[in-house]
């Protein structure tokens, strides 16, 4: 009696991993929040940004209006955010305009130096606790160097765009575009720290501190 022949399955090609890998990871990340006009319904919605918020308020007394805003105007709460790619012959997608990446868009350099400086375990620019301690972290920098008031939203912010020494050359002036994105941080930031500021008692747990 003759034997059935064995039919042997091909292995699926590399790009079809990759494919299944890159589709993994994304439906891992947190999404953006339905609500990120209102930061009381944006914590509602995600009980540990609150606490994260509340810890980077504390540990680098930044207003949480503040550090709220700028997460928003940086990646509009998307924890894999990054940078447009430059485009080679202007079709070819080509390398990002720089390493800016995460929730808070830091540069690799930048976030090196906040790493070393103040940096948990195994910081993660795509976690949100991270990223919103390494606002605050920025902000309190930016304060000591540069003489910046912790409530002046849009100075912060232009400092946290252009960098210490951009900010010490001014080098926002010749940019009207960054100037106007400062405002608007500034006027959300404003609307955040009212709206935190309403619902911040009804947010309080009194088991928050066990969950860290």
């Amino acid at each position: 009696m003759p034997r059935t022949p064995i039919t042997l399955i091909k292995p699926a090609p590399v790009a079809v991993y990759v494919c299944l890998a890159v589709f993994l990871v994304s439906g891992c990340m947190t999404p953006p929040p339905k609500a990120p006009e209102n930061v009381c319904g944006i914590f509602d919605e995600k009980r540990s940004w609150y606490r994260a918020a509340q810890r980077a308020r504390d540990r680098w007394k930044t207003p949480v209006g503040i550090t709220m805003s700028f997460i928003y105007q940086e990646s509009g709460f998307r924890a894999n955010s990054r940078p447009e790619r430059e485009r080679l012959l202007g079709v070819i997608p080509w390398k990002r305009k720089s390493s800016a990446k995460g929730y808070a868009q830091a540069i690799d350099a930048t976030w090196k130096k906040y790493v070393k400086d103040a940096g948990d375990w195994f910081p993660d620019r795509t976690n949100f606790e991270d990223a919103v301690d390494f606002v605050g972290w920025y902000n309190y920098q930016s304060q000591r160097n540069l003489g910046i008031s912790r409530t002046d939203a849009k100075s912060l912010y232009l400092a946290y765009h252009e960098g210490w020494r951009g900010y010490r050359n001014r080098t926002y002036e010749k940019k009207p575009w960054l100037i106007e994105a400062a405002g608007r941080v500034e006027k959300r930031a404003r609307r955040y720290q009212t709206q935190y500021l309403k619902c911040k008692n009804r947010l309080r747990r009194w088991y928050d501190f066990l969950l860290g």
